[in-house]
């Protein structure tokens, strides 16, 4: 009889609950309001010969490396970021080997570090989700091949200083250590470039936060250019779609859009954290397009209440830390003005705020 290997057979599985999504969405940390009007119109304009031909990832990696300033030998466009992930853990993973991961964090960093063999380290964040610098330092041994993470991380909406990150790689020389940067847009801090002085160091970027393009699955990732031509001869030459590179640089021309939205995520955010403070509800101050708020028992009935209102919050009670907690993504101010007075409502109505903060 065929099994699959030993490590296989053991994975945790992730399911994200993506049935049933009906409503304003904002469970997924995805762009609420879609990608720019100039990616709708490229894609209009797919024909049957950019179907039938295979997809040529390089002329739009120049283009996307022009736009980063980097050069293009330190970038791979990937299959999202998932993909950049999985391909670090296969060109640089044995079975044996350690990753280290800062929980809660992102579930496909331990899935696809487990998947060759590896044995995942999960390292416990700080107070207040903080970023746990000298107890991750501690954990380095000389089997730590891999370290994973998010910055800002999901789904805490922590950063970490740029400085540590920068300490945590310099102390690794043998592991390869991946910032994932998929909220970059949101918080506006990166180690762009810094794996000219630090080779062990890749940054991953998304395309599906800010430019709207979740659907398409595209992202990339960067690093040093002799790390990144050994990752990509684990890459398949065909991992990005035609229409996702077709569209990718209309999302990147119409700068104007991106901005305006993000700007928009951030005066949201702090909106909303402005009146879970007034209300007393525990919150953790994100620098992401999130926010991750704790009710304890009334978070069932939370989720539920807002979902016969037509909007969609996630759970997270199952990440470590993160028992009774709820994850609101932000989107347009106008989403966020729907949002609040529904927001305020609820938690009344279901006993997580007093009567006379109700506002």
């Amino acid at each position: 009889m065929l099994n699959p290997r030993e490590a296989v057979r053991s994975l945790p599985t992730y399911h994200p609950p993506l049935s049933g999504r009906t409503g304003l969405r904002l469970d997924f940390n995805e762009n609420t309001v879609g990608c720019s009007p100039r990616v709708l119109e490229r894609l209009r304009s797919v024909d049957v010969e950019d179907l039938a031909r295979y997809p040529e990832r390089e002329p739009v990696e120049a283009l996307v490396a022009q736009h980063l300033t980097v050069k293009p030998q330190e970038l791979l466009l990937t299959n999202g970021v998932d993909e950049s992930i999985h391909l670090l853990c296969e060109t640089y993973l044995e079975p044996g080997d350690e990753a280290l991961v800062v929980v809660p964090t992102f579930s496909m960093y331990e899935i696809f570090a487990s998947a060759p063999g590896a044995r995942v380290v999960k390292v416990p964040a700080g107070a207040n989700f903080s970023f746990p610098t000298h107890t991750l330092l501690r954990h380095l041994t000389p089997s730590t091949r891999l370290i994973a993470i998010a910055n800002p991380n999901n789904p805490t909406g922590a950063a970490a200083a740029l400085n540590d990150l920068v300490l945590v790689a310099r102390s690794a020389p043998n592991a390869a250590v991946l910032v994932d940067e998929a909220y970059f847009e949101f918080h506006e801090e990166s180690l762009l470039k810094k794996w000219r002085e630090l080779p062990n160091l890749f940054v991953a970027r998304t395309f599906s936060k800010a430019h709207g393009l979740a659907g398409l699955r595209i992202g990339v990732l960067m690093g040093n250019t002799q790390q990144i031509a050994a990752v990509r001869k684990v890459a398949s030459p065909y991992n990005v779609n035609s229409v996702a590179l077709l569209c990718l640089p209309e999302a990147l021309a119409d700068e104007a859009y991106v901005n305006n939205y993000v700007q928009e995520v951030r005066q949201g955010r702090q909106q909303l954290q402005d009146e879970l403070q007034r209300m007393g509800v525990p919150f953790w101050p994100s620098r992401a397009n999130f926010v991750l708020l704790r009710l304890g028992e009334a978070n069932s009935a939370f989720i539920q209440r807002m979902r016969e209102f037509g909007i969609l919050v996630r759970d997270r009670s199952r990440d470590p830390g993160c028992e009774g907690c709820v994850r609101i993504t932000l989107g347009s101010l106008e989403q966020t003005e729907h949002l609040l007075p529904i927001l305020r409502e609820i938690l009344y109505e279901i006993g997580a705020v007093r009567q006379e903060v109700r506002g």
